[in-house]
């Protein structure tokens, strides 16, 4: 047991050393009792500005026991060879983990917003430093683990966790032809005759008549694929609107696929592109899916990833959801909350720990094609790169495609072999 003395012992301070060192098996207390910790025996460390004869110190920023969130003063440091910040020049590991974790800076550049009203990645502190493939978070715990080793306040160094392959496909399109209402299918023959599109007025003949399986329907595949690895898929129930446009969810055939798909992965919601600004469709739509699935849903992934701290998460848990899978950029691959581990979600606007459980995300089919515009090869050596970083820490490699996008079908054609480059990654170590 290593004690850790804190003139305050703080929500933050909680939430940092519990990431830091809990998965790590490392057991440990936080105390501001100066009695109990200049008495006890064994390991300490002393997190404040008070002085303890021969006691490890590192001096604190402010930043875990603030109360607010603040903007502060910040650069980039080195700590024990690694990357990390100082807060209003105070150099910080333990502050640096809990800023980047809590996507505080989110907060804090509110105004700093896409088309979509996303936080955008090269508006991110990772991004500017060139850090956002690099396991931030993971990192910085390694070399406060391995410090504290080397000291002799702990009996081992930093082991890394294991990693673990986790394919997810967000259903926003579960056909690109079959079981569209009357009115979409009258528009979509009109669009698709107006723009002198044969391609897709062949297809449909085709798709609708039975003699070509529709190109979206690649759920077979992706049942082949949970035969292996513990697929999530996020379905899109939301009502039809411009960013929405999936298969109306009352359709007793879209019905029995997602029944059908259940049976072999884990099904969440993915909440419509209108949810993200109401505070009624996305419990409707929960509903929607809790009554086909007939059990409770616990997971979901935001549609174009719209998240905006800290209403998208606090509306998560009104509704129920446990298990939030949003937590990567759309324009850039990488680690955007700076770790692939689970991690509990910090509410920073109550300044509380919460029960939602955030997981990361490596890489989207989208950005490598639609944002990054890279070849197929440049695809699997970014992928390789965000790999070989994962395995180095552990945690859960999730990456998000598409139903759509690994059919082999229109600009995505030959691109599947991406996806089976990544689930092979493991097995090629």
């Amino acid at each position: 047991m290593i004690y850790i003395y804190v003139d305050q012992i703080s929500e933050r301070c909680i939430y940092t050393f519990d990431f830091l060192l809990k998965e790590y098996q490392i057991d440990y207390r936080l105390t501001n009792d100066v009695e109990v910790f200049s008495n006890y025996n064994g390991p300490k460390i002393n997190y404040s500005y008070r002085f303890f004869e021969d006691v490890e110190t590192i001096i604190p920023s402010s930043v875990l026991f603030d109360e607010t969130i603040k903007a502060y003063e910040i650069e980039l440091i080195e700590y024990q060879h690694e990357d990390c910040f100082s807060f209003d020049g105070v150099v910080d590991p333990f502050a640096s983990i809990f800023y980047v974790l809590t996507r505080m800076e989110e907060y804090l550049n509110a105004d700093f917003r896409d088309k979509h009203n996303r936080f955008p990645a090269n508006k991110s502190i990772l991004f500017h430093y060139d850090l956002l493939n690099k396991l931030f978070c993971d990192r910085l715990c390694k070399a406060v683990i391995n410090e504290w080793y080397s000291k002799g306040l702990l009996p081992n160094p930093f082991v890394a966790l294991d990693v673990t392959i986790v394919p997810t496909f967000d259903i926003d399109h579960a056909y690109a032809y079959r079981l569209k209402d009357f009115v979409r299918s009258i528009l979509a023959k009109a669009r698709d005759f107006v723009d002198g599109n044969q391609t897709r007025i062949d297809e449909r003949k085709l798709v609708l008549s039975g003699k070509m399986k529709d190109p979206y329907d690649t759920f077979d595949t992706i049942l082949d694929i949970a035969e292996n690895y513990p697929v999530h898929l996020f379905w899109l129930l939301g009502n039809y609107s411009k960013y929405d446009r999936n298969v109306a969810y009352s359709h007793t055939e879209h019905q029995a696929l997602i029944e059908k798909m259940a049976e072999k992965c884990i099904v969440g919601i993915h909440p419509s592109y209108q949810s993200n600004t109401s505070t009624t469709l996305l419990g409707e739509e929960i509903n929607r899916l809790e009554f086909i699935l007939g059990e409770k849903v616990q997971n979901a992934r935001q549609h174009f990833l719209k998240m905006n701290l800290p209403f998208t998460y606090q509306e998560l848990i009104k509704n129920g959801i446990e298990h939030d899978y949003t937590m990567g950029f759309a324009s850039e691959v990488g680690f955007r909350a700076g770790t692939l581990r689970a991690f509990s979600w910090f509410d920073l606007s109550k300044n509380r720990i919460t029960n939602l459980t955030i997981h990361p995300f490596a890489y989207m089919d989208g950005t490598l094609l639609e944002y990054k515009n890279w070849s197929i090869d440049e695809a699997k050596t970014q992928i390789q790169q965000l790999f070989n970083e994962a395995k180095q820490f552990g945690g859960d490699f999730y990456f998000l495609w598409h139903n759509e996008t690994i059919g082999d079908y229109g600009k995505w054609k030959g691109w599947k072999q991406v996806l089976d480059f990544t689930l092979k990654l493991k097995n090629d170590e």
